[in-house]
């Protein structure tokens, strides 16, 4: 993988990093082939069993790279039309929402500083958001008189709220690590210190739980916020159907039974 976006896999925890320091993790070509490409092999790996996604230095990822962005609309505009700017979103945004969102295995956004833009919807598509005290989220998208991207749309008004969402979406500021938690943002708020240690817990503990469940419960999640009560009813059934017949379930009932704690082997 290329040297702006790292990836380790240690005992079922595969940890990606965004890693441009210097430019706040900003997305350029190159950085979003690689975490979409990395997302994906994530995805597909069976040695994975739970994804945990940060950033190197004082951001987590403040969406564009203005400054390539800048030079793409030049060449757009010599060419005499829309061109590649915003084919971005298709190619690179779409896919890595997508994979964050549907893998079946939990994902966890370890928030260490400004998340922006496309930065702050890779986030809020995780399961769980820790996030750092000093830390911060920003739409930013009609700030640059564009419209939400990379399922913003989609994720933020679930988090917070129809009138939350257009708020912050016609109105772009800083959302404090506080604020996030108390919208429903952010899972939990750690001291800046402490996120890579308490976000590696988190993360681990999901590693080494019933994989097969979580996905379920991701897919359920998802179906239910599209779909009314008795589909969801259907759709509970239909999951918990297969999730009582994996190898964890009786795993789990087992250690119950003689009060021990079950070793799950993710499936």
């Amino acid at each position: 993988m290329a040297d702006t976006v790292l990836y380790e896999l240690t005992d079922g925890l595969a940890t990606i990093t965004l890693n441009r320091p210097d430019a706040m993790n900003a997305l350029n070509t190159e950085v979003k082939e690689a975490l979409r490409d990395t997302l994906r092999q994530a995805a597909e790996d069976p040695a994975v069993r739970a994804v945990l996604l940060t950033g190197t230095g004082r951001a987590f990822c403040v969406g564009q790279d203005l400054k390539e962005h800048i030079g793409l609309l030049a060449e757009d505009r010599e060419r005499g039309g829309e061109g590649r700017t915003m084919r971005t979103v298709g190619e690179h945004y779409n896919p890595i929402v997508t994979a964050i969102a549907t893998m079946p295995k939990p994902v966890v956004a370890a928030v260490n500083g400004v998340a922006a833009g496309a930065g702050a919807g890779f986030a809020f598509a995780a399961d769980y958001r820790l996030v750092a005290d000093t830390a911060s989220f920003n739409t930013s998208f009609a700030g640059v008189a564009l419209t939400a991207d990379s399922g913003v749309s989609w994720t933020l008004q679930r988090l917070v709220g129809p009138a939350r969402a257009a708020d912050l979406l016609l109105f772009p500021r800083g959302i404090s690590a506080q604020e996030a938690l108390d919208l429903g943002i952010a899972a939990r708020v750690v001291p800046a210190a402490e996120l890579a240690a308490e976000a590696r817990a988190v993360a681990r503990r999901l590693a080494e739980g019933p994989t097969g469940a979580y996905a379920a419960i991701k897919e359920s999640l998802a179906y239910s916020a599209a779909h009314g009560l008795l589909d969801s009813l259907a759709k509970e059934d239909e999951l918990q159907g297969r999730a009582g017949a994996s190898e964890d379930h009786r795993i789990a009932v087992e250690a119950f039974v003689k009060k021990e704690t079950p070793r799950f082997l993710g499936r």
